[in-house]
Formats: C-alpha cells, structure tokens, sequence
C-alpha cells in the first residue's frame, strides 16, 4: 500500500476528485474566494469527511507550485474503514469486538505504535477522531512497521458520540491515573479500550462514557507513561484476561 500523500491543484481537478469520492483528508481554500467553483467545492467537501480549511495564498503557494486557483486538496492514500469492518473482523474469526479508540493522539510517532500495538494484541481495528488529532500520513505507516496494513483505522467525527452509538455492543474502558487498578477489573467481553490525548488525558465528556476506569500501578518518580506505552499495557492485559477465559 502507498501512504504517499498527493496533492491536487486547480478547482476542476478538485471538483473532479470530490465527485469520483476519492479520499480526501483535506481542502485548502483561498480565504474569502466567493465564486461558483470555489462554492461547488466547498459545498461537495461537506458532504464527505475532508477538512476544509481557508487560507491565505501565501499558504496555497507553499503546498504546491501548480498553478492552483485558489484551491489545494490533499489526497491520502489511506482508505479509511467503517465501524461495521471491524465488527466484521471480530465475527470472521469468532472473538468477540476488541477496538482501541483514541481520544485526541496527536504525535504521529505514538499513533503508529499504537496501531502496531492494535494489531500484535489481537484488536480488530483502531478508531480515531476526524480533528485536533493526527490521521494517517507516512510517519504513522511507517511508525506502525507494516501492521496499517493489517489492521483498519476508522475515523469518526466524534468520538463520544461514537461511543454512545457503541454502547449497545460492547463495553467501554478509560485509561486515567485515578481509575481502578486495572488487574482488579474484569475486562473480557466485547470491549473498546480508550487512550487519551498525550498531554491532557481522556476528556471529560469521554470519561463519562466509560463503564471501566482503569489505572496502571506506577512505581517511579514520574506519574504518567507515553500514550502508545499505556495503550501497550492495557491492551496486553485484555490480551491476558482472554487467554484465562
């Protein structure tokens, strides 16, 4: 799979690209450009997932040297899979649904060794929001030492609102330093662990989704471990408590 990212410039090319759904992640627009191709385009983005952001030209010259007429899309190589793909995964081999969500991971380098992590622990697929979060660029794939190609990464709009669709199907668990000790909680069944933003944790919101708030023992003399670590250590414990089913 090809994880080079591709620029298209010129508004009929991105009007182009938007109509065949190619997957756009995102459209520079040439800030308080008006007129009817520019409009289209605006209109045809909010009806798929891309990001529209409106910059200055100085901007749009520095994406590309292409004559692009007040618009630049960003086209990922990456296709993206849905929910129902990782339920499906989950029947296929007869388990039952283990996904890793993430709440806001914004480092590249820890989103591709989460996904590797996903995919040695036997997770059915990883799901990240739409913003103020990283997507799938080279440094993931290649961060994540083959296993996006294994492994489907779903990107939602909302990641609470997600949970909220979820509840019905599996059970939700937080990792956060005032949780329950996580070896004391019962974490088999259909199960979506949730990985807070490296800085500030699992939001609020989030956090009272889930039915489990699990911590990790510390004994050092820091009180907090890399975003990808924790998602390491919770993971392998589901690992572990499935195995002693």
């Amino acid at each position: 799979m090809n994880h080079k990212e591709d620029l298209i410039a010129g508004r009929n090319a991105v009007i182009e690209a938007l109509r065949a759904k190619k997957p756009i992640d995102k459209i520079f627009v040439l800030d308080g450009c008006q007129d009817g191709p520019i409009r289209t385009i605006v209109r045809e983005a909010k009806k798929t997932d891309a990001i529209l952001k409106f910059v200055d030209k100085e901007r749009l010259n520095q994406l590309t040297n292409e004559h692009h007429q007040g618009v630049v899309a960003i086209v990922a190589a990456y296709e993206y899979g849905t929910i129902e793909d990782l339920f499906k995964r989950a029947e296929e081999k007869g388990e039952d649904p283990f996904f890793i969500l993430l709440d806001g991971i914004e480092d590249p380098h820890n989103l591709g060794a989460i996904i590797r992590t996903a995919n040695l622990a036997g997770a059915h697929g990883v799901i990240i929001p739409k913003h103020r979060a990283v997507g799938i660029t080279p440094t993931v794939a290649k961060t994540s030492a083959g296993a996006i190609n294994y492994t489907p990464v779903v990107k939602v709009t909302n990641i609470g609102k997600t949970m909220d669709e979820l509840k019905e199907r599996m059970w939700f668990a937080c990792a956060d330093m005032d949780g329950e000790v996580i070896y004391r909680q019962n974490l088999t069944g259909s199960i979506g662990l949730v990985i807070g933003n490296e800085g500030s944790g699992v939001s609020r919101l989030v956090k009272e989704k889930c039915d489990f708030i699990s911590s990790i023992p510390m004994k050092g003399d820091i009180d907090s471990l890399n975003a990808s670590v924790a998602a390491g250590v919770l993971a392998f414990e589901v690992v572990r408590q499935r195995l002693g089913k």
